[in-house]
């Protein structure tokens, strides 16, 4: 299982996603190897960083997990579109204007994750949870839609995942915020979520 979260960025001294995805690596103890990385919040150079620790790892599932200012739950997103459209510079510096994010690609692609199974799980355990529709224009539609074309047919269940910001971003008190304990306790329900149905797949596949 690769998860992957990103660099502050934006002035906040943290990122919620990868501390969470820190937070769960350490203390992880699930059957399954999970491999936890950060990346660049950075147009094109995030998404080339996750198929390189693809390649490296071979994985059985990816989740690439960002930070979404504002949302009070968390949200598996459904679908990447071929857009970037950037309301802020990114960390390189960049700040795309209605380009796409492959030149030539399909507008969209969806994710291979079971959003409504991981949504109805996270509820069930009290976690505010909610299938998303968009997952923006910047950075984590733009990595999000790279996993997914080059995942495309490999039968890897791949997608992303956005979490709420914790306090320790400092973005003010009129943020909705969960806690890194409670976005890490998410992400291991979702992963499984995840690895049971991949492991319902292999099952039925080699019978």
């Amino acid at each position: 299982m690769l998860l992957t979260g990103f660099e502050p960025f934006a002035e906040s001294p943290v990122n919620s996603s990868w501390d969470a995805v820190q937070r769960l690596a350490g203390t992880w103890s699930g059957p399954h190897e999970l491999i936890a990385r950060r990346l660049p919040v950075a147009f094109g150079s995030a998404g080339r960083r996750l198929m390189e620790h693809v390649a490296l790892h071979t994985p059985d599932a990816v989740v690439a997990v960002g930070v979404a200012e504002g949302r009070r739950a968390v949200t598996p997103e459904r679908v990447a579109i071929n857009l970037r459209d950037a309301r802020i510079p990114d960390n390189a510096g960049r700040r795309p204007v209605e380009v796409p994010c492959r030149v030539g690609g399909p507008d969209a692609y969806f994710s291979t994750l079971p959003v409504s199974k991981i949504v109805a799980a996270l509820n069930e355990a009290g976690i505010p949870a909610e299938a998303s529709l968009s997952a923006g224009t910047y950075v984590c539609n733009d990595t999000f839609y790279a996993l997914q074309h080059a995942l495309v047919g490999l039968g890897v269940a791949s997608g992303f995942i956005h979490v709420p910001a914790t306090p320790q971003m400092g973005l003010g008190d009129d943020v909705p915020t969960l806690t890194t304990d409670q976005i890490a306790q998410a992400l291991g329900i979702a992963i499984d979520v995840i690895l049971a149905g991949a492991a319902g797949r292999a099952d039925a596949a080699a019978g």
